[in-house]
């Protein structure tokens, strides 16, 4: 049960790495360094980043369950 719980919050943790650097920069800071203004000519689609932003809640959703099973698993 710990090891799904466990394999569960690596993906879960690898997946929302990934779709918070696939947002959009909102302008200023690192995010225009690294490619904000590639990322402004392809993701235009108000659609797209819609469901990115749902993506992203659910897996920090999943995240925030994992860490709480875990924790209360593993407590002594």
């Amino acid at each position: 049960m710990v090891i799904g719980i466990s394999i569960a919050l690596i993906l879960a943790s690898l997946l929302m790495i990934l779709l918070v650097l696939l947002h959009k920069g909102k302008g200023g800071g690192l995010s225009d360094m690294f490619g904000g203004g590639f990322s402004s000519n392809f993701g235009g689609s108000s659609v797209v980043e819609r469901n990115l932003d749902r993506l992203t809640v659910i897996t920090g959703a999943v995240w925030l369950v994992c860490i709480i099973a875990l924790g209360l698993l593993l407590k002594p």
